[in-house]
Formats: C-alpha cells, sequence, structure tokens
C-alpha cells in the first residue's frame, strides 16, 4: 500500500551550511537537530525509507524556525534556500518526495506573502508551515492573516507545527523551563491555544475552505472533547471584565465544531490509545498519515515503524486505511 508521510523533517544542503554561519551556537533545538544525521545525509534517508514498503514523504524544514534565530534578512535568504532545496530533492526523487511544505520568514510578514507566492507558484510547494507562534505574537495578529487568505485562495493546505522554548517558564516565579518541559507538555498546549485563536477568531467562516493539518494528531483537542463542547458552549461565565457571550453570537457554529474542520496527523510516537483517540474526534476523512521521522531515539526508522503497525491494527475498514495512509493526502496536496 502506498503510504504518504505528511510530516518529516529536512535539512537541504544549502540551507543548514547558511544556518550554521547565521547560528552557529543554536542551543536547545539546535543541539536536537546537529545530532541527526538523516536530517542532512541523503543516503541515511534513503535507508530508512527503502524499509518500508511504498513509502513516500512530504518533506519540510526541521524546527527551529528561521523567525526564532535570524534577523528579517537573513530569515528571507534561510527561507528560500530551504525551499529552493527541497523543491530540488521533489525534482530529483519524485517517487519518494512527491511534495514539500513551504518554509517562511515569518519575522517579514511581507516577505512571507512574497515566499509563499514563489514556492507554490514557481517551486510547487503543496502548502506553507506556520509555526504555533511568531517569536511571541499569536499567528492571527493582522500581518500574518494574508498568509491564511492566500493559502484558501491556492485551495492548498497549511501546516501548524508547535513552538516554544525552555526560555518559556513553567511558573512565573521562574525564568525558565525545567525538564523539557517546554517541549513535551508545552508544545500541546502552543497547537490547541493557536488552534482556538484561530476559531475565536472566525477565521474558517472567513476562509470556509481554509484546511489546517494540526501536528501530533490535534494536541490537546481529542481529550478535550468535553470542554470544547460544554464547556465553551459556556464561554464568558468565568470572565467578569467582558461580555465574551458576544463571541459565540458572532460565530457561526458551536466552538466544538470548528475544532473538528482541522485536519490532524498520526505523529502521536507510537501511542495507540492516542491514535484512537484522535480519529474518533476527527474522523477518518481527516487524519493523515505522518511519523515526525526522524525525531525517534533510533534517528529514522522507529516512529515510521511504530506509526505503521499502530494504522495497521486500528479497528476501521480497508478504505479508511487507504484514507489515512494515502488517499486524504492526494486529496489534501492534489498529487498525482
Amino acid at each position: 500500500m502506498r503510504k504518504i508521510d505528511v510530516f518529516t523533517h529536512i535539512l537541504p544542503e544549502g540551507y543548514v551550511s547558511r544556518m550554521r554561519e547565521v547560528a552557529p551556537d543554536c542551543k536547545d533545538q539546535g543541539k536536537r537537530v546537529r545530532g541527526v544525521p538523516m536530517l542532512v545525509d541523503l543516503d541515511v534517508r534513503f535507508r530508512v525509507m527503502d524499509l518500508f514498503e511504498g513509502y513516500q514523504q512530504i518533506l519540510s524544514i526541521a524546527t527551529p524556525p528561521v523567525e526564532a534565530y535570524a534577523s528579517p534578512p537573513d530569515a528571507v535568504d534561510l527561507a528560500r534556500r530551504a525551499n529552493d532545496g527541497m523543491a530540488e530533492l521533489v525534482l530529483r526523487y519524485p517517487e519518494r518526495f512527491p511534495g514539500f511544505i513551504a518554509t517562511l520568514p515569518l519575522n517579514d510578514p511581507d516577505g512571507a506573502v512574497q515566499e509563499t507566492d514563489r514556492a507554490v507558484r514557481d517551486l510547487g510547494a503543496r502548502g506553507i508551515q506556520l509555526y504555533s507562534n511568531v517569536r511571541g505574537k499569536p499567528i492571527v495578529a493582522p500581518e500574518f492573516l494574508p498568509l491564511f487568505e492566500a493559502m484558501a485562495g491556492y485551495d492548498l493546505p497549511i501546516w501548524l507545527h508547535p513552538y516554544r522554548g525552555s526560555d518559556f517558564p513553567d511558573y512565573s516565579t521562574e525564568n525558565r523551563s525545567l525538564y523539557e518541559i517546554w517541549w513535551t507538555f508545552g508544545w500541546l498546549y502552543e497547537t490547541s491555544a493557536a488552534m482556538a485563536r484561530i476559531v475565536f477568531d472566525g477565521l474558517f467562516d472567513r476562509f470556509p475552505n481554509l484546511a489546517i493539518i494540526t501536528h501530533h494528531m490535534g494536541a490537546m483537542a481529542p481529550y478535550c472533547e468535553g470542554r470544547l463542547g460544554p464547556g465553551w458552549d459556556q464561554l464568558g461565565a468565568r470572565t467578569s471584565d467582558e461580555d465574551l457571550s458576544v463571541v459565540l453570537k458572532r460565530l457561526k457554529k458551536r466552538p466544538l465544531d470548528y475544532f473538528r474542520m482541522f485536519y490532524a496527523d498520526t505523529a502521536l510516537f507510537g501511542a495507540y490509545g492516542a491514535t484512537v483517540c484522535g480519529l474518533a474526534f476527527f474522523g477518518a476523512d481527516r487524519v493523515l498519515f505522518a511519523s515526525d521521522s526522524p525525531f525517534d531515539p533510533e534517528k529514522g526508522p522507529m516512529y515510521i515503524r511504530e506509526t505503521i503497525g499502530i494504522i495497521d491494527r486500528l479497528p476501521i475498514t480497508a478504505e479508511e486505511r487507504d484514507r489515512i495512509y494515502w488517499g486524504n493526502a492526494v486529496r489534501l496536496l492534489k498529487l498525482p
């Protein structure tokens, strides 16, 4: 069976060489990236991919996002190098890489729009990658709305990736997050908060055909179904200094119904129960196979192998399995 892994990460040669010049001492996520050979070595990547029959990858740049470590001019240059590098790989190895997701310089909003158009129109990008915040600013800030409008116009998806670092403390009395809580729990909160802002700012009403693929099976949304439903149906009941009930009146649907409009991937690091929960929440039409390779303890094959094993034993029909493995990706990304 064909398997299209819609969220795998890479660092093309031209991008990573410039990254080392701009941020030679990039810590935390930079340290993580430097320890994974498959990100930069195609031979290693191909050996891993060959372990799985019918397996293909949609390429995207690994964190950290360019705006996290580069000035706006450098971020524009890095984004162009990233997209040129991934487009070249898709052109050279179409049987392995049927598409890529464009990287954007989000600390230069005008440059981000220009790079979106260049990547989609000239390079054939199948969508764009946005992060849950832009240097602490919400992605629904006015300067980023043209990106949502552009992708709705192209009728191609946005991949929503979480991001925060250890400098985001878990408690207000501390100055950093401990024990990598910023990643383990923080990234799930980041995605969930960004989804909520998209919902309550009315982006699905404003752009009806907007398609957003949320990393890690929609983060906290499936588990928090009750809070998103009956809980948020009472929006404003817990707030004294403003009338939030007007927000519900402005929206055309219940908050829960909007959350079901997101798409979700299966990158759950081998968690069967979480996969079942997410599939029940989003449905087989809105779940796409993804592994988050190569960020596993084996530096490449483990998350792919474990995720395939989970999908193969889910209590679903063969047709639903087809949709998750490749059908939804072909439809959303407009692939052959």
